[in-house]
Parts: C-alpha cells; sequence; structure tokens
C-alpha cells in the first residue's frame, strides 16, 4: 500500500511555469512506476508523463512533449513535474498515480492502482 501526496499547483500566467510534487508514504518507492494524468472540466483523465522505477525511461503525452519534464528522487520518495511555457489548455486538477507492475505501458489509467487527490493547476491567459 502507498499513499500520494500532491503539492505545487496554484495559478499562473500563459508562459509560466510550475512545478508539481508528488511525495509517497512507505519506504519502496524504487519499486514503483510513476505518472501524472490530468483532467479537465468536462473532459477525461489523460496521460501526461510517466518514468520508470528506476527513472532511466520517461514518457510524455504528445501535448506536452518538450515542455514538460518527469523526474523522480528515490531518496525523497518524490517524483516531479517540472511544467514549461504553460497554455491555457494546461488547466487541470492533475493527479499522481503509481503501480508497483512493470508494464509495457505506462500511459493508460488502468496500469495504476495508486493515486493522489490531484492539485489544481490553472493557466491565465
Amino acid at each position: 500500500q502507498v499513499q500520494l501526496v500532491e503539492s505545487g499547483g496554484g495559478l499562473v500566467q500563459a508562459g509560466g511555469s510550475l512545478r508539481l510534487s508528488c511525495t509517497a508514504s512507505g519506504r519502496t518507492f524504487n519499486s514503483y512506476a510513476m505518472g501524472w494524468f490530468r483532467q479537465a472540466p468536462g473532459k477525461e483523465r489523460e496521460f501526461v508523463a510517466a518514468i520508470r522505477r528506476s527513472g532511466g525511461s520517461t514518457y510524455y503525452a504528445d501535448s506536452v512533449k518538450g515542455r514538460f519534464t518527469i523526474s523522480r528522487d528515490n531518496a525523497k520518495n518524490t517524483v516531479y513535474l517540472q511544467m514549461n511555457s504553460l497554455k491555457s489548455e494546461d488547466t487541470a486538477v492533475y493527479y499522481c498515480a503509481a503501480t508497483q507492475f512493470d508494464w509495457p505501458a505506462l500511459s493508460t489509467r488502468d496500469s495504476y492502482n495508486y493515486w493522489g487527490q490531484g492539485t489544481q493547476v490553472t493557466v491565465s491567459s
């Protein structure tokens, strides 16, 4: 069992940056692959980025590639999402997710069995 707590959301102007953090409970953080998803009002929750257990491989949605960077610090039980060049369409609740299984694909919601409560990101134009 792992509990995830996101932080770092807020209000930012278009073109600005934010860094989200997700801290996990427990002592086996490095055995979990981690992902970020987001959900805008009236829309489905969608994949944003993911990172393998060791941090050696990362994956991004096309809509954020080149602007967002996912990273992890296993010593701090934390995964980060650095978001640059933010756009109004990035406005959403951002969720952190974890899975202990080494799925081939980490871009689907069904790959994850632990979720955080979410943090709101609002980008004003």
